[in-house]
């Protein structure tokens, strides 16, 4: 008598190799993914927003009294007084135009300097070395020397801008040059290139990303010298009126200025990034998590 066995049926459980009725189970979502996030620009200005509560608190209560530092209100209240009156407008324009001269004056030289000793190696021999030399001197050591030389006037406050940006940018571009990967010059050789077709077309764009970043410092000194610069025998800038306001014991006034400077800075900034995103789109690079 033979006993017909009927082949096993096939279930979904089996081919999985898990018995049983089959779940449908739901995707697994990071833990990032699930929070709500918030608004990046909300982010960002937490922290400030949080610094001036705390200060306003404790301005309100006492802890911190106007000869020391005055409270955010009465700091909004001058800033109108200075605005209205136009005393700072005019300062803003003064210090604008010297940070603009001395930027102008700054980057032509470093960059300049940091082509030839960075593209020719002579070059390098004669300008490397002086430079390295002078940057390690504090340029605000200078400031008498500079009085000295060029008066009391315009240009020894530029001449402080323009040696304050003129180093960062060097040492960048000088970098950014010497930084090209060598293979892509010996593929620009293979292609036919010409001295000068390396240079525009591998060199000069390999050192963008330096140069930019040399820009950003050279902004950011370029302020510094600046508050230096308004801070000898000056009769007009920002740093004229936290002279006077230091002379009254005028804190408002001293940080008004001090706002004011950041201000300017950060919209410089802000600028030069703009600048190498347009510059810089060929390059990918990592925004954060």
């Amino acid at each position: 008598m033979s006993i017909s066995h009927a082949p096993p049926s096939t279930t979904d459980s089996d081919i999985s190799g898990i018995s049983g009725p089959v779940l449908d189970l739901e995707p697994i979502v990071p833990t990032s993914d699930r929070r709500t996030r918030l608004p990046r620009w909300l982010r960002r200005t937490t922290g400030p927003v949080l610094l001036l509560a705390l200060w306003q608190l404790l301005s309100s209560t006492g802890a911190l009294t106007p000869d020391v530092l005055a409270a955010p209100g009465r700091i909004a209240q001058v800033a109108g007084n200075m605005i209205s009156d136009g005393s700072l407008p005019s300062a803003m324009g003064t210090s604008l135009q010297r940070v603009a001269i001395g930027l102008l004056f700054g980057t032509v030289t470093g960059t300049g300097l940091a082509l030839l000793s960075g593209l020719f190696r002579i070059g390098e021999d004669l300008v490397d070395a002086p430079v390295q030399m002078l940057r390690t001197v504090p340029f605000v050591g200078l400031i008498p020397l500079f009085i000295i030389w060029f008066g009391i006037g315009e240009a020894p406050k530029i001449a402080i801008i323009t040696l304050g940006v003129t180093f960062p940018l060097y040492l960048n571009v000088h970098a950014g040059i010497r930084g090209v990967d060598s293979q892509l010059i010996e593929a620009g050789e293979s292609l036919g290139l010409s001295r000068w077709g390396l240079v525009r077309h591998v060199v000069l764009p390999g050192a963008l990303p330096g140069a930019m970043t040399g820009l950003r410092y050279s902004l950011g000194i370029a302020w510094l010298a600046l508050v230096f610069a308004e801070q000898v025998n000056a009769d007009s800038g920002i740093g004229f009126l936290m002279v006077q306001a230091r002379d009254f014991l005028r804190t408002d006034v001293i940080v008004v200025c001090l706002i004011v400077y950041a201000f300017l800075g950060l919209l410089a900034d802000f600028i030069v990034r703009l600048l190498e995103r347009l510059l810089l789109q060929w390059r990918p690079t990592f925004t954060g998590r």
